[in-house]
C-alpha cells in the first residue's frame, strides 16, 4: 500500500535544503578553516596516519573523549607533534571538555561545532539520529538534548516559514517548546512576514505512549526494522537475503519503487504483490520477442535498465521477505502475537503470564523477554508484587544477575512497575473516576501521586476506544483504520491522540485523557491567526516524536492522512523499535 494520496492532498516540502546547508557549513569547516584532506572514524583502534593534523568528526560522547586522549597521550609518549581538531556534531558540550581536561589534553587540542541535527530519511521522514536521547532524558533526565531538539525546530521555522499551530503533551515537549519560542523571539525578524509552508506541528514525548513500541511490528517497515535493524535509512541483508556469499547495503526511502509499495502494508498481504509484481515485470520483458529492430533498440535504451533495477529490487524484498518468514516461523512468531493482542485487551492475563514464564525459563531472549514483562506491566498498570517477584526472580535465574540494574532501570522509567498494596486496576480506575468526575471540589488529592510512573492504559483505552469491536474478521487488505498496522487489534495511542487534537484543533474535550497520562499541567496548545496560511499549508503536518517514533506509528499516519486529506512530516530524535527501548535501559550490552 503505497498509499496514493487524494489529489487534493498538499506537497511536501523540498527537504534538499537541509542536506545542502550541512553540507556547505562541513566544507568550510574542514576544507577552509581546518585544511582537513582526510576523515578517520572513531574506532577501538587508533587511526594510522602520517599526517601533521588529525581532525575527529564525533558526537558528543564521553567515549568518543576517551579515544581522542588516548590516541593524543600516545603520541606524546611517542614524541610527536601535531595539530588537533575535535568538531562535535550537532552540539559541543561542557562534559566533554572536561574530559579532555581531565586526560591532560585540553591545551593540546581545539575544539569546534557542526550544527547538523536533521537528517532527511526520506521525502517525508527526518531524523535528529540520537538513539541516547530516550535513555539520557527518559532514565537519567538529563536535559542537554533540548537545546538541540529546540535549534532543530528554530531552524525548520526560519526555512519553512512559522507554525500557526503548534501542540503537545508531555514535560519534554513543553520544555522543547518553551526554548524554542524563546529562540524565536529573540530572531523575531527571521520568520516575521513569511508565508506558513506548514500549518500544524505537533510535540510528544515518547513515555506518552511506550505500548505501541513495545508491540511487535507487522508492516512491512517495521518487520524489516526489527528483523535487520533499520539505520540512517539503509539496512544491511546478508547472504540469506542476497543468494549470494556478499551482505549488501540498500537504502530503504521513497526511490525505492518496489519497498515504497508494500512498506506500509501488512506482512501477510506482501507476499501476493511481490508475486503480481514478478508476472507483471516478466511480461514487460517477454515484450521483446515480438520487436522488430528499432523497436528493439527503443526497448533496450529507454526501458531495459529501468527494468533490470525492479528486478534487482524485486528479488531482494522477495529474499527479505522469505528471510522474516523463516524467523518468524522459528520463533512461533502467531503465539506471540496472540499473547500482545491478549494483554491489550485485558484477556487471559494468567496464561500471558504463564507464556512469559515459559519465554523466560526457554531462554528464548532477555530482550524479549524483558519486553514481554514490560507490556504486561503497562497494560495492567503494574505487576501485582507475587507476580513481579516471580517474574523478576526467574528472570534473573535465568539470564544470570548482572540484569539487576536493568530491573531498577526500568522501574524508573515507569516500564516495568509493581502494584502498590490496593492498587489494583479496578481501585485505580476507581480513583481517576473520582478525581475527574469531581469537578466542583477542584483541589488535587493524593490519588495522583500514588499513580505516579503508572500508565491508566486500560482506562485510556476505553477512551479513546483504541481496542476496535469488529464483527467478523478484520480486512488487512482494505483497512478502514489504523489499527491494521497491529492486525486490527489495537490502534496505537500516540496516533488516536493526534488524531483526535486535530479535529479538535485544541485539547478540549480531551481533559480525562490528559489526566489520565499525568499530564494536565504538560498539554499546550499555541494557535495564531490563520490569515496567512493557505488551505494547502494547513493540511501539512509535522509530527515531532521526542525518545523516538516506530514505523508502525508512521505508517499509521500516513494511513489517516490518506483518508482525512492530510499529509505528515515526522521528525524524530531516532526511529525506535521494541529491542532498541529495551537495550536503552538495559545495563547488560549485548
Amino acid at each position: 500500500m503505497a498509499f496514493p494520496h487524494r489529489p487534493d492532498a498538499p506537497e511536501l516540502p523540498d527537504f534538499s535544503m537541509l542536506k545542502r546547508l550541512a553540507r556547505d557549513q562541513l566544507i568550510y569547516l574542514l576544507e577552509q578553516q581546518h585544511e582537513v584532506d582526510k576523515l578517520y572514524k572513531v574506532e577501538s583502534k587508533p587511526a594510522v596516519s602520517s599526517s601533521e593534523q588529525l581532525c575527529f568528526l564525533v558526537r558528543p560522547r564521553i567515549k568518543n573523549m576517551r579515544y581522542i586522549a588516548n590516541l593524543v597521550n600516545a603520541d606524546k609518549l611517542a614524541g610527536r607533534t601535531r595539530k588537533y581538531k575535535v568538531i562535535f556534531s550537532p552540539q559541543k558540550f561542557y562534559a566533554c571538555e572536561m574530559v579532555l581536561e581531565e586526560e591532560g589534553i585540553y591545551g593540546d587540542v581545539s575544539c569546534d561545532e557542526w550544527a547538523f541535527s536533521l537528517l532527511p530519511l526520506d521525502v517525508d521522514l527526518l531524523s535528529m539520529e540520537l538513539p541516547e536521547f530516550f535513555r539520557d532524558y527518559f532514565l537519567e533526565g538529563d536535559q542537554r538534548w533540548i537545546n538541540t531538539v529546540a535549534q532543530a525546530l528554530h531552524l525548520l521555522s526560519t526555512l519553512y516559514g512559522p507554525f500557526p499551530n503548534c501542540y503537545g503533551i508531555g514535560r519534554c515537549a513543553k520544555m522543547s517548546y518553551e526554548l524554542w519560542r524563546k529562540l524565536e523571539d529573540e530572531e523575531d525578524g527571521e520568520t516575521k512576514g513569511r508565508r506558513p509552508e506548514i500549518g500544524h506541528i505537533f510535540l510528544l514525548d515518547r513515555d506518552m505512549d511506550f505500548v505501541t513500541a513495545l508491540c511487535s511490528q507487522v508492516v512491512y517497515e517495521g518487520l524489516v526494522d526489527d528483523t535487520f535493524r533499520i539505520k540512517c535509512g539503509s539496512v544491511d541483508f546478508g547472504p540469506e537475503v542476497t543468494s549470494s556469499d556478499k551482505s549488501l547495503k540498500v537504502l530503504l526511502n521513497a526511490e525505492d519503487k518496489v519497498f515504497n509499495e508494500i512498506r506500509n502494508e501488512h506482512f501477510s498481504n506482501v507476499f501476493g504483490f511481490l508475486s503480481q509484481k514478478a508476472r507483471n515485470l516478466q511480461a514487460q520483458y517477454d515484450r521483446r520477442r515480438g520487436m522488430d529492430i528499432k523497436q528493439m533498440k527503443n526497448f533496450v535504451s529507454q526501458e531495459l535498465k529501468g527494468l533490470k533495477q525492479e528486478h534487482r529490487l524485486l528479488s531482494l524484498h522477495i529474499g527479505a521477505c522469505e528471510s522474516i518468514m523463516k524467523k518468524k516461523t522459528k520463533q512461533d512468531f502467531q503465539e506471540l502475537i496472540k499473547t500482545e493482542h491478549a494483554l491489550l485487551e485485558g484477556f487471559n492475563i494468567r496464561e500471558s503470564t504463564s507464556y512469559i514464564e515459559e519465554h523466560i525459563d526457554r531462554q528464548v531472549s532477555p530482550i524479549e523477554s524483558l519486553r514481554l514483562m514490560c507490556l504486561l506491566s503497562i497494560t495492567e498498570n503494574g505487576l501485582i508484587p507475587k507476580d513481579y517477584r516471580s517474574l523478576k526472580t526467574q528472570y534473573l535465574q535465568s539470564y544470570g544477575p548482572e540484569h539487576l540494574l536493568t530491573f531498577s532501570n526500568l522501574r524508573r522509567a515507569g516500564l516495568l512497575t509493581e502494584q502498590a498494596p490496593g492498587d489494583t486496576l479496578t481501585a485505580v480506575e476507581s480513583k481517576v473516576s473520582k478525581l475527574v468526575t469531581d469537578k466542583a471540589a477542584g483541589k488535587i488529592t493524593d490519588a495522583f501521586s500514588s499513580l505516579a510512573k503508572r500508565s491508566n492504559f486500560r482506562a485510556i483505552s476505553k477512551k479513546l476506544n483504541l481496542i476496535p469491536r469488529v464483527d467478523g474478521e478484520y480486512d488487512l487488505k482494505v483497512p478502514r483504520d489504523m489499527a491494521y498496522v497491529f492486525s486490527g487489534a489495537y490502534v496505537p495511542l500516540s496516533c488516536r491522540i493526534i488524531e483526535q487534537v486535530l479535529e479538535r484543533r485544541s485539547w478540549q474535550g480531551l481533559d480525562e485523557v490528559v489526566r489520565l497520562l499525568n499530564c494536565s499541567e504538560l498539554a499546550f496548545t499555541d494557535m495564531t491567526k490563520e490569515d496567512k496560511a493557505s488551505s494547502e499549508s494547513l493540511r501539512l503536518i509535522l509530527v515531532v516524536f521526542l525518545g523516538g517514533c516506530t514505523f508502525s506509528e508512521i505508517s499509521a499516519l500516513r494511513f489517516l492522512g490518506r483518508e482525512k486529506g492530510y499529509r505528515f512530516i515526522f521528525l524524530t530524535t531516532a526511529v525506535t523499535n521494541s529491542a532498541r527501548l529495551m537495550e536503552a535501559m538495559s545495563e547488560v550490552k549485548a
